[in-house]
């Protein structure tokens, strides 16, 4: 029985590493997956899907507009989908459909929440919708466990306010536990 599975953490937990390690699974079994990421993410280039091991693999890429209930899933055996807090409430609907309706797993992961401590809207009804969900733990630099992220300037200092999403060479995101969130100046 498929069904839509949810893996979750803060930044530099290694959730990239993790599934691009069970698309290797499936493959090495002769198996197909298809693989996506945000098209919106392009640090490291558009449509990859890289570790901060350095391991990198191409993928399809979503945005807003894509109905993932509609692909033609041939020959899939798996969906594994990347930085999935970018995908919009009614895609995590159309996944969940997929997932049910058509017998395909679908893995997303992902971030609960942005750098002010508020929801994605795709995480927020990942949670809702996903039958299985699974934190990947990381660790903040105080040694506690990391679930919140700050966006920090150039000299590491905590930028409040600004865009939900800002990706670029210039951005800079720290993972960290709730104390040191709400410590933070």
């Amino acid at each position: 029985m498929a069904k839509l599975f949810f893996r979750y953490a803060a930044m530099n937990s290694g959730k990239s590493t993790l599934l691009l390690q069970i698309a290797n699974n499936y493959e090495s079994l002769g198996m197909q997956v298809a693989l996506y990421t945000a098209a919106i993410d392009d640090r490291y280039g558009s449509g990859k899907i890289t570790s901060r091991l350095d391991i990198q693999r191409d993928a399809l890429t979503f945005d807003a507009g894509l109905d993932f209930f509609a692909l033609p899933l041939h020959d899939i055996t798996c969906l594994l989908i990347d930085e999935a807090q970018f995908l919009t409430p009614e895609q995590v609907t159309q996944l969940h459909r997929l997932a049910h309706l058509r017998n395909v797993p679908v893995i997303c992961f992902g971030l609960r929440s942005d750098f002010q401590g508020q929801p994605f809207p795709g995480s927020a009804h990942l949670l809702t919708l996903a039958e299985d969900l699974e934190e990947i733990r990381t660790i903040c630099l105080c040694g506690r466990k990391a679930t919140m992220h700050l966006r920090v300037d150039s000299q590491g200092q905590r930028v409040a306010d600004g865009p939900q999403i800002e990706i670029g060479s210039e951005t800079r995101y720290r993972s960290v536990c709730a104390k040191c969130f709400y410590n933070a100046h």
